[in-house]
């Protein structure tokens, strides 16, 4: 990423509006991606060590590990509010306190039951808030401007106060009668059109996603993927979007290790060796921007070996039972369908990264350039 310093800075260009939805979700997902990562491997273990009855799920023990590892999944929107308000520039205490209106015990158990519950005469719509996404970050964008106008217009003796005041009751009141059955319409919309492509070809949609992702996420495109895959996990219990994502990680790490094998400058041979590890974890940015994408070549193996792996994956239908970006560490979190084929699609496609860049000529002349 380019930097200039103060006073030598050129004219910004006005974003797109695609450039400034993708900018907006990295900036909300990104501080938690660690956090999100941690609590889908503690589900997928959690899983397996029910599914071997090493522990029953009517036992205490059990009960307070899936607390542990579902808390972030359950409280998602109070963390989003916290990260959005911190990219958007609202107040982030008034936006967690937003958050936790969605979440109380009292209206989450009647939209449990889907009782429509009315509010001066209006009707609340019966909606999922634990683990949505959209709601939450449609009502911290209203949060903004209502923030701005009472900050506009209010005394400042009274300013401090009667900010969160009217800013809690009215994008409390206008999430739950508009944004909150809007996200579930958004949400459905693009669960149900992304399931339709997937349905159609598991194979071909795993193809254009595994060859297209490394790729995405230079621009942060990938991001754009995310809400989406949280939406599909807390709808259905799991998502494949992320499984098809997983053998073009793994291709990072094989083209990035054989360069480690054919780099004779020592420095560049340990990058590529770190990077390569790196990326086996789930950290593919200093694979591929390190590495890969300098040389070229590497770089198109990788999404040759993303296409063919994603294609695999989607054959055997593979998918996450948790939110974690694929990777060695991560891999409890997909065990559910299809694990041992996800397995070995991401194997496929470190191997063939592999030979691809150990076969073709590499020209290191550009990494000087680079």
């Amino acid at each position: 990423m380019e930097t200039h310093s103060q006073g030598t800075t050129p004219k910004q260009q006005p974003q797109s509006l695609l450039n400034r939805i993708i900018d907006g979700i990295s900036g909300i997902f990104l501080p938690l991606v660690n956090i999100l990562s941690a609590a889908g491997i503690m589900k997928g273990l959690l899983a397996a060590a029910a599914a071997m009855e090493l522990v029953s799920k009517s036992e205490g023990t059990y009960l307070v590990l899936n607390a542990m590892a579902d808390s972030l999944f359950y409280y998602l929107p109070v963390l989003l509010a916290f990260t959005a308000a911190k990219k958007f520039g609202a107040n982030p205490y008034t936006a967690v306190v937003i958050a936790g209106v969605l979440l109380h015990p009292s209206l989450t158990a009647l939209f449990a039951d889907h009782q429509q519950i009315r509010f001066f005469g209006l009707p609340v719509e019966p909606v999922n808030y634990p683990s949505s996404a959209i709601p939450i970050i449609m009502a911290v964008g209203l949060l903004v401007y209502v923030e701005r106008l009472c900050d506009k217009y209010l005394p400042g003796i009274i300013k401090g106060f009667f900010t969160p005041f009217f800013s809690i009751i009215i994008v409390s009141a206008a999430t739950l009668l508009l944004f909150g059955p809007m996200g579930t319409f958004i949400g459905d919309a693009l669960a149900k059109g992304y399931s339709f492509v997937y349905d159609l070809s598991p194979v071909g949609a795993g193809m254009a996603l595994g060859g297209a992702i490394q790729v995405m996420v230079i621009f942060g495109l990938h991001w754009s993927l995310v809400p989406l895959a949280i939406n599909n996990i807390a709808m259905n219990g799991s998502d494949t979007i992320l499984a098809l994502m997983g053998p073009a990680a793994f291709a990072q790490a094989g083209a990035a290790l054989a360069v480690f094998l054919r780099a004779k400058d020592n420095s560049f041979k340990t990058l590529s060796l770190s990077a390569s590890i790196s990326a086996l974890f789930g950290v593919t940015e200093p694979a591929m921007f390190g590495v890969n994408l300098p040389l070229r070549k590497p770089m198109v193996a990788v999404c040759c070996a993303g296409a063919v792996g994603g294609g695999m994956a989607g054959m055997f239908h593979s998918a996450a039972i948790s939110f974690a970006f694929p990777g060695l560490a991560t891999l409890p979190a997909y065990l559910g369908d299809g694990f041992g084929g996800f397995l070995i699609s991401c194997a496929a496609g470190l191997a063939i990264s592999f030979i691809i860049t150990l076969l073709v000529k590499l020209d290191f002349s550009r990494i000087g350039k680079a």
